[in-house]
């Protein structure tokens, strides 16, 4: 089924990690143009630029939670491409330590507020400023099942993309479609997340060397398996199409294999005997 992506323009956020540079992968596929955004990794963003050497590409590296910056990456984005038609809001980064909230240093919390929350809200912003003058455009936040069901020992995280999840996501539906306004021929401007959960990508590979690891996380799913990248670009790719999902705005989709939450204690942590 023709997506009608073929030449859009897309600002992919963290293009250069595993699930960024997947959903790169997947527009190019479509024929989309794209701006692969890194802030610290551009020999991997560099190479998937040059894979991906069927579609007008342009690399650009931000720190996404300073306002200035974004503003150029939006601005060079424009001049190269004349528009920007599909924002992913996908960049986030998290302390991969298990801290507990009550252990948990202000300056872990701002950092990762920063990285996660702060930086969708620059980047859609600026993105919105751009819909608010074409009269059309749609975004996908890219959310963390940390946001929809919790994680022990990365509250910040876990707010943070609850923040975008829901609060944020919910909200911009209403706006988007004031400023790109439905048409005859239009369906107007939409905003939708996609929420992962445990997903094989490097950031992760460590921990799911871990049988028991694996056990744990996939013990509340219906479908006991740990999800590919490509799970996540389709969803991303669908969404992002006017003509596939153009009735769909403001949801935020679990791509968890029927995740339902994490077991908070395995069955040798459990006495019986007082329960």
């Amino acid at each position: 089924m023709d997506s009608e992506l073929k030449n859009k323009v897309v600002v992919v956020t963290g293009a250069s990690g595993g699930i960024g540079s997947t959903i790169a992968r997947q527009f190019a596929a479509e024929g989309a143009r794209l701006v692969l955004h890194y802030r610290k990794n551009r020999p991997q963003a560099e190479a998937l630029r040059k894979e991906l050497k069927d579609v007008e590409s342009l690399v650009i590296r931000a720190d996404l939670a300073k306002e200035a910056e974004v503003k150029k990456l939006f601005t060079a984005a424009v001049r190269q491409f004349g528009r920007v038609d599909i924002l992913v809001a996908n960049a986030g980064s998290w302390e991969t330590r298990d801290v507990p909230l009550h252990e948990m240093s202000l300056k872990q919390w701002q950092q990762t507020m920063d990285g996660v929350l702060t930086s969708a809200f620059l980047s859609v912003r600026e993105f919105l400023r751009l819909v608010a003058k074409q009269k059309c455009g749609n975004a996908i936040l890219i959310g963390s099942t940390a946001g929809v069901f919790g994680e022990a020992g990365h509250a910040d995280y876990a707010s943070a993309k609850a923040a975008m999840a829901f609060g944020m996501t919910r909200t911009l539906k209403n706006e988007i479609a004031r400023i790109a306004p439905h048409t005859a021929s239009y369906c107007g401007g939409r905003i939708n997340c996609v929420c992962p959960g445990w997903t094989v990508v490097p950031r992760t590979a460590t921990k799911l060397t871990d049988a028991a690891a694996v056990r744990k996380v996939t013990a509340t799913m219906a479908l006991p398996q740990i999800a590919r990248p490509d799970d996540i670009a389709n969803a991303v790719v669908f969404l992002s199409s006017d003509k596939l999902a153009r009735h769909i705005t403001g949801q935020t989709l679990v791509i968890a294999g029927g995740m339902e939450g994490r077991l908070l204690w395995q069955p040798d942590q459990i006495d019986p005997s007082i329960v």
